[in-house]
């Protein structure tokens, strides 16, 4: 299990620039970076960690295509540059990381498999504290800190909705990493092939359509792994309204409090609080 673990309250250098451009008082509350990589875009902002807001406006730009680890790692690297940002950096990928190693690589290029990512960021951002960590993780332990607190009791299943699904095991907030439940079959095809909000989009679903696909695949997950909640995140999840009414499951569906920004903030409290896999 991964458990938050304080680190110290020392504001990294050049959070004073960041947080003043924001119109923010720089002597209060604790700030660091977090990058999202996901398979359409990579997205960062600086968050203010006491409270998991953005201290400034999130900056979005396009996954290099093909999205190799030298690619994708310059792309963060112009994000940072973008923040003006000289502080430790928290990034999270859709990959399971194992030891700052990713171990697969999931609508991302093939070559980041046996990729030391650690060594790939250090080099592209130098001079810095880096940690890196598995994307649905990182949104996982950032609801944990600032959203729903059904998130830090019982066991909860956290599901990120997009180019894939993401998963996230929590025990009374404790997280299990490196679970890829969207890649578990359901019937006859991967649950993130039939489910994912990607697939609607590419499908034409209606919002009742896709629901019915997603209520499959929840029953079985519930069916196994008995949570008492699933908590559901990802882009899709700003407009919980059209779809998770639809939902028939007998386990409750709540939608995440962070929606889409839960990865950058997760990502931020990986290097800040020093638990990344």
């Amino acid at each position: 299990m991964l458990a938050i673990v304080p680190q110290s309250s020392q504001r990294p250098r050049g959070v004073r620039k960041c947080v003043e451009s924001a119109g923010m008082d720089h002597t209060s509350g604790n700030y660091c970076c977090g990058i999202d990589i996901g398979g359409s875009g990579v997205k960062g902002a600086i968050v203010d960690m006491d409270t998991g807001e953005f201290a400034t406006d999130r900056i979005k730009i396009a996954t290099p295509q093909p999205a190799t680890p030298e690619a994708v790692a310059e792309t963060v690297a112009e994000i940072v540059r973008q923040l003006e940002w000289d502080g430790p950096v928290g990034i999270c990928l859709p990959s399971v990381v194992k030891e700052q190693v990713a171990m697969t690589a999931a609508n991302i290029d093939d070559a980041w498999i046996g990729t030391d990512v650690h060594e790939l960021f250090s080099e592209h951002v130098p001079g810095r504290d880096i940690a890196v960590l598995n994307d649905a993780d990182a949104a996982g332990l950032a609801e944990v800190a600032f959203g729903d607190e059904i998130c830090r009791t019982g066991a909860v299943m956290f599901l990120t909705f997009g180019t894939g699904i993401g998963s996230a095991l929590l025990m009374d907030g404790d997280l299990f990493p490196n679970t890829e439940l969207g890649h578990m079959f359901v019937g006859k095809k991967e649950a993130e092939h039939q489910a994912s909000s990607a697939v609607r989009d590419r499908e034409e679903l209606s919002y009742s359509q896709w629901a019915k696909r997603v209520d499959k695949v929840l029953t079985e997950y519930a069916r196994l792994f008995n949570p008492i909640a699933f908590v559901v995140g990802g882009g899709i999840s700003r407009k919980a309204d059209k779809w998770v009414p639809l939902l028939t499951v007998d386990t409750p569906v709540i939608p995440a409090k962070l929606r889409n920004r839960a990865g950058i903030v997760g990502a931020a409290m990986a290097v800040w609080k020093h638990v990344a896999p």
